[in-house]
């Protein structure tokens, strides 16, 4: 049985996440594929658009078998701890043979190169490291000029711009946390093509090269099977930025149909009828109590959350307009907005530093929490309950009890941000909350 892990966000689910699916069905033969996603909160350090429920049904119906959710502390952690949490989610369940993803270099066997200098660190590699640290480059800089010092004619002279592309870095974690992990799992990459990841501004359809793109034809071939090839209309892509910043703006989603699938445009119409599109704003209040009501003791005990970076949040605090406007005016030439993103929501969402070091004792993932899947994938259920190492959670009030403290932490860490998340969102402040514990997997 040849079962294929992606990782992903689906934030929200577009023709490129559709492209990536067929393609890694295609690439490794795979049965089946299982998706690990970020729940209600994204590595960004930012809300999900949609909520989990949504992008899980959508991933369901564009080739996914079985969505599992990756906990929070990592969903919304640094590459590195994205990569790991994911990774050691796939590995335990002991069923999966390939983890598949896109990356702008498209070349495995550099990638893994790369990884494998990055993961054993060989003597020469951190001389070289500590060398440029010491004359102030910033550690990605630094990365980049020792891995030029390798003298290995196999590794490319553009490392600095292999290193400097989302999905290149993000692959080379994953092949890392794989290293790490003396894991069987093979990686498989291909090249990403379309929209760049930090691309805001969405192709004009005048401009792609049929301008009779429509849903039907922006997936031309979707109903050939899992193995089929992958959809020829890959130009009619976007990035999942630009997709998030056209609705914030009040775009139609008729009008953003090209770049997604049906299922997703239909789904994702459904749910903003009665929700609101989240962002990082929306928290805004949330965050500014949470800061004034620990000024006192500093914050940092919170992931991510240094001693200056938390005398520095003091400092600012007086000048606090919004989330967003917060980092910008928190950010410095070594902490980029993200970062402070990142560590903002963890101070908001209570993600601490020993929350981390309980995780690397359970082995970082100590429960497969299953968000949903096809009744078509029972073997593979039934392979994944008889041979993994996790709990396979289906539903929380009983799984619970039966949980270490550490994975029982984690858990509850998951089911707050979740039903934080649920009550800004929902645009009928007079409906109940979707409650987390006795919500049920989705099924089709």
């Amino acid at each position: 049985m040849n079962v294929t892990g992606v990782i992903a966000e689906y934030n929200p689910f577009h023709n490129g996440h559709l492209y990536h699916l067929r393609e890694s069905a295609r690439l490794t033969e795979s049965d089946y594929i299982i998706v690990v996603i970020s729940g209600n909160f994204v590595q960004r350090g930012a809300p999900a658009l949609a909520d989990k429920r949504i992008r899980t049904q959508a991933a369901l119906c564009c080739g996914a078998d079985l969505v599992l959710e990756l906990p929070t502390l990592y969903a919304a952690s640094s590459a590195e701890y994205f990569a790991t949490g994911a990774v050691a989610l796939l590995d335990r369940l002991n069923v999966v043979t390939h983890l598949c993803f896109g990356s702008e270099w498209g070349d495995d066997v550099v990638l893994r190169q790369i990884a494998e200098i990055l993961c054993h660190e060989p003597a020469w590699y951190r001389s070289a490291l500590q060398a440029s640290l010491r004359q102030g480059f910033p550690y990605p800089a630094a990365r980049v000029r020792a891995l030029k010092e390798s003298g290995n004619p196999a590794l490319p002279g553009d490392c600095a711009a292999i290193l400097s592309s989302p999905n290149n870095i993000l692959g080379i974690e994953y092949i890392r946390a794989l290293y790490r992990r003396n894991s069987p799992i093979c990686p498989v990459t291909f090249r990403r093509t379309g929209a760049g990841y930090h691309d805001i501004v969405l192709p004009e359809i005048s401009d792609l090269p049929h301008s009779d793109v429509g849903p039907e034809n922006a997936l031309s071939g979707q109903k050939g099977g899992k193995h089929a090839s992958a959809p020829s209309a890959v130009e009619y892509t976007c990035s999942a930025l630009s997709l998030r910043q056209a609705l914030y703006q009040g775009k139609k989603l008729t009008d953003l149909s090209p770049y997604m699938p049906p299922e997703a445009v239909s789904l994702l119409t459904e749910y903003l009828q009665t929700h609101r599109p989240l962002r990082s704003d929306d928290f805004s209040s949330v965050l500014y109590y949470k800061l004034i009501a620990e000024k006192e003791s500093g914050y940092a005990k919170y992931l991510d959350v240094s001693p200056e970076l938390s005398d520095r949040i003091r400092k600012h605090l007086r000048f606090y307009t919004g989330f967003e406007a917060f980092c910008d005016l928190l950010k410095t030439k070594n902490m980029t907005h993200t970062r402070i993103s990142r560590s903002l929501l963890h101070i908001l969402l209570g993600m601490e530093k020993k929350d981390l070091e309980l995780g690397k004792e359970a082995d970082y993932v100590p429960y497969a929490r299953v968000l949903g899947f096809r009744r078509q994938a029972a073997p593979l259920l039934r392979a994944i309950r008889q041979r993994s190492c996790l709990p396979f959670v289906t539903g929380l009030a009983n799984a619970r009890k039966e949980m270490s403290p550490e994975a029982e932490r984690l858990m509850r860490l998951d089911i707050l941000a979740s039903e934080l998340y649920r009550n800004l969102a929902r645009a009928d402040a007079g409906r109940p909350i979707l409650n987390e514990i006795s919500t049920p997997p989705v099924m089709l």
